[in-house]
């Protein structure tokens, strides 16, 4: 009876444990594709590194709808580098859009737009 109740004792320590550990888990991202994401579908972004606990450096990209993609390091891929580089304008500049000027319709005489 003794032997029983110290395996129980022992094992429920033990689930208890695993249990405190996995609350502080980082969700890392474990493998990267090198399929291009479409730009108009990130909203933001956030960078992985090893240094905080996660076993490779990534790109997380998070898309409008919340979903999170995993991408190359910005160094080792350029059309990773470029959607970073455009969220950046949009955040640093927000009335264009992140445009930078580009693209904007201008209104004539008549309140139409033109080209």
């Amino acid at each position: 009876m003794l032997l029983q109740s110290t395996v129980l004792f022992l094992l429920a320590c033990g689930l208890w444990n695993s249990a405190t550990a996995s609350e502080g888990a980082v969700d890392c991202c474990l493998t990267t594709g090198n399929s291009r994401i479409p730009q108009r579908l990130v909203k933001s972004y956030a960078v992985q590194t090893t240094d905080r606990g996660c076993r490779i450096e990534a790109t997380l990209f998070i898309t409008h709808a919340g979903k999170k993609l995993c991408a190359p390091p910005a160094s080792r891929q350029k059309w990773v580098k470029n959607i970073i580089k455009k969220l950046n304008d949009k955040r640093n500049n927000p009335r264009s859009g992140g445009t930078n000027g580009k693209n904007k319709r201008r209104r004539g005489k008549n309140g139409k737009h033109r080209g």
